[in-house]
C-alpha cells in the first residue's frame, strides 16, 4: 500500500524537537530540570535516537545545555540573551515587513486582522497559549509575505528564547501593550506605508528588549 510507507527519520527528529521545545517554552519543564533522552522517547513514542537529535538541536538554540558524561538540562531565562534574541528577531521582522508591505494583498490584512483581535481577546481574558498563537500568526503573514527564508529561519530558531520569558511575564500579572501596537502596524500595512510599517514593527521587538531589561539575569 502507498499510503503505508515507514515515516523518515527527519520527521521523527522534528517531531521529538517540536514537542520538547513547546514544552519548554510553555513552562512545562521547568528551568533547571534535567533532560534524559531514554524518558522522553518513551513519552513520546520514539527511540532515543531522534530524541538525541533534538536535544542537540535545543543545545545549539540555547534551550537546553549540555556536560557530556553529566547532563543535560533546560537553561534559565537570561535576559542578556533575551535581549540579543529580540535584537535579531526584530532586525528579522522589520526586513520582511520592508518586503511584505507593498505585496500584502487584502485577503493577508484580514487574516492580521483576525489574529489581532484573537490577540487581544485573549490578553483580555489572561490566556497566555492563544495571545502568543496569534501573535503568531499575525506577524507570520508578513514572513511569509516577505518570502525570505535565511530571515524565516532565524525567526523560528530565535523566538521560543523570548517565548519563554514572555510566558513568565504574562504568568506574572504582567500587561501586554502590543494590541495597540499591532493595530498601528496593521493601517500602516493597509495604507502601504512602508517606512511606517517598518518603524511600528521597531516599536514592538523594542518592547520586548524592555521586558527583557525588567528582568534579573
Amino acid at each position: 500500500m502507498e499510503t503505508l510507507r515507514p515515516v523518515p527519520r527527519t520527521l521523527l527528529r522534528d517531531r521529538a524537537y517540536q514537542a520538547i521545545r513547546d514544552a519548554i517554552v510553555a513552562g512545562e519543564i521547568e528551568p533547571g530540570a534535567v533532560v534524559r533522552d531514554a524518558e522522553f522517547a518513551e513519552r513520546l513514542g520514539l527511540s532515543r535516537a531522534p530524541v538525541r537529535e533534538a536535544f542537540s538541536r535545543l543545545v545549539d538554540e540555547g534551550l537546553l545545555e549540555s556536560k557530556p558524561q553529566s547532563y543535560t538540562r533546560v537553561t534559565p531565562v537570561v535576559a542578556a540573551d533575551v535581549r540579543d534574541a529580540a535584537a535579531v528577531v526584530g532586525a528579522m521582522h522589520e526586513l520582511v515587513t520592508r518586503v511584505a508591505v507593498p505585496r500584502l494583498r487584502a485577503a493577508d490584512l484580514e487574516v492580521m486582522r483576525a489574529a489581532n483581535d484573537r490577540f487581544a481577546a485573549a490578553v483580555a481574558r489572561g490566556d497566555v497559549d492563544a495571545a502568543l498563537r496569534a501573535d503568531d500568526e499575525l506577524h507570520d503573514v508578513l514572513v511569509r509575505v516577505g518570502g525570505n527564508r535565511a530571515a524565516a529561519a532565524t525567526v523560528a530558531r530565535y523566538t521560543p528564547l523570548i517565548r519563554r520569558l514572555e510566558r513568565r511575564r504574562f504568568g506574572e500579572g504582567g500587561s501586554c501593550r502590543s494590541a495597540g501596537l499591532h493595530e498601528r502596524l496593521i493601517e500602516a500595512c493597509a495604507e502601504g506605508d512602508v517606512h511606517r510599517a517598518v518603524a511600528v514593527t521597531a516599536d514592538i521587538w523594542h518592547s520586548l528588549s524592555d521586558l527583557a531589561d525588567d528582568t534579573t539575569d
